[in-house]
């Protein structure tokens, strides 16, 4: 049934209800319609020179695609998505369009862009609810690759060589795939089935799987490199400290170590599931990017009363625009020019003493830089403290392959076409780059596997 929505009408995207979204881990955007996502579509100007494809890191053609959406070819727009992307239901849920392709639709001069984002998202969904089809694979090239990591970039890398014809064992540390997808980005914005889901397909391409295998350990760095190419796509798990007093009292956290804990380890169920999490009365967050409002949405859902610092102003906030307004809603309390200096406590935190910040000249990312105002110290009571002010590429494979250059912060040298120092060896997403987005790292990795093919082709 069609919706009564004037044409060309610009679509609002449905969130839950706060008061019952505060008590659980369900998505919070309800998505859109099958009426709502064609009547979007049907905004589309269908450019003769699209800019919003040159926003789009993995290359989708989304004239294309949002053209059959329009004409109501759900299942074929499906496919046009996933020529260049096998993972669109997530995409569509956490890449920041508003900053790659819808930045760039000429519609979003005088009214909002289309909405790319949900409409990669909805054709997702959609062929995921009437099944999923696998893409054409090429004849088999007979050569064995490795991938290492089955994160976002492990995945797309598993997924263009496998297409390609490559046989591909995909090797990964934890006891689940996806990487960040599964234990950093929480259930409310990214559902778990959803990513269960798209690593299934990618499986189905012929990739072999390999949970709890840490390379070093599990397999040697002897056996990784039998194979005739490797791709490492390790993430960035080291987290990073604020180097404050106090940071070692119970209840202090990384993001990382809170999200993992929750998403990945079910702590927030507890003692049902046997990893333990402090669930604070009263939290402080540091940091303003998305990992922030992740961990401090995920802590007011266990039941605390939240407080986000961060050091610069509102309009210097890292995060999306829509996570911000959502962790608003839900409660969190924001202190903006402020930074953390000590946790304070003796056996456990009892609070965190903060001191105001001035913004003086820009950085070389032309924001102001925070200054500390001398005498403007005060305390905010907190018995859990998460730092989310970063985190770097993982070292524990890296350490194991001397030969690998790294650089100043632990990545992986690579060149232009991500290949290492070594032959062939290739690196690419977080491990490379340090932390960014999920589409960056899968833009990466399609890069990496066209380059790894050339170079096996020419052997």
């Amino acid at each position: 049934m069609r919706i009564s929505v004037p044409a060309k009408a610009v679509i609002t995207m449905h969130d839950r209800d706060i008061e019952q979204r505060v008590h659980d881990f369900k998505e919070v955007d309800g998505g859109m319609t099958s009426g709502e996502a064609t009547l979007e579509a049907e905004r589309c100007l269908q450019c003769k020179k699209p800019l919003c494809m040159k926003g789009c890191p993995v290359g989708i053609d989304i004239p294309a695609f949002i053209r059959e959406i329009a004409s109501g070819n759900f299942q074929k727009a499906a496919a046009i998505i996933k020529e260049q992307n096998m993972l669109p239901a997530i995409c569509g849920r956490v890449c920041p369009q508003e900053v790659q392709c819808e930045e760039q639709c000429i519609l979003g001069v005088r009214e909002k862009p289309i909405s790319i984002g949900e409409l990669e998202r909805f054709v997702a969904d959609t062929e995921r609810a009437h099944g999923m089809v696998p893409p054409q694979k090429k004849t088999s090239t007979g050569r064995k690759v490795a991938v290492v990591g089955a994160g976002p970039a492990g995945l797309t890398a598993s997924a263009e060589l496998a297409r390609m014809g490559y046989h591909v064992t995909l090797f990964e540390s934890l006891h689940a795939a996806g990487g960040v997808l599964m234990y950093g980005i929480p259930a409310f914005r990214l559902p778990k089935d959803i990513v269960k889901a798209e690593i299934a397909a990618v499986l189905t391409l012929g990739v072999e799987l390999k949970l709890n295998h840490l390379v070093g350990r599990s397999i040697t760095v002897k056996e990784l490199l039998s194979y005739d190419a490797v791709f490492l796509g390790t993430g960035a798990g080291l987290p990073y400290f604020m180097g404050l007093p106090g940071e070692n009292l119970p209840g202090v956290y990384s993001a990382n170590e809170f999200l993992t804990r929750v998403n990945l380890m079910h702590a927030d169920q507890f003692p049902l599931f046997d990893t333990p999490i402090k669930k604070g009365s009263r939290v402080v967050v540091a940091g303003g990017g998305n990992v922030a409002m992740d961990a401090a949405r995920v802590a007011r859902r266990l039941g605390g009363k939240v407080t986000l610092v961060y050091r610069r102003r509102e309009e210097d906030l890292p995060a999306r625009e829509a996570e911000t307004r959502r962790a608003k809603e839900e409660g969190i309390e924001f202190v903006l020019c402020a930074n953390p200096v000590k946790i304070l406590g003796d056996q456990g935190i009892t609070g965190v003493e903060c001191v105001r910040m001035e913004m003086c000249a820009p950085d070389q990312s032309g924001r102001p830089e925070p200054a500390p105002i001398e005498g403007s110290h005060f305390t905010i009571d907190a018995d859990v403290f998460i730092a989310a002010i970063g985190q770097g590429p993982n070292p524990l494979l890296i350490s194991e392959i001397p030969e690998l250059k790294r650089g100043k912060r632990g990545n992986v040298v690579v060149d232009s076409e991500f290949h290492t120092l070594m032959r062939k060896v290739f690196a690419g997403g977080d491990v490379a780059t340090g932390a960014a987005t999920v589409i960056l790292a899968m833009g990466a990795a399609k890069s990496a596997a066209k380059a790894m093919d050339r170079m096996l082709r020419e052997e």
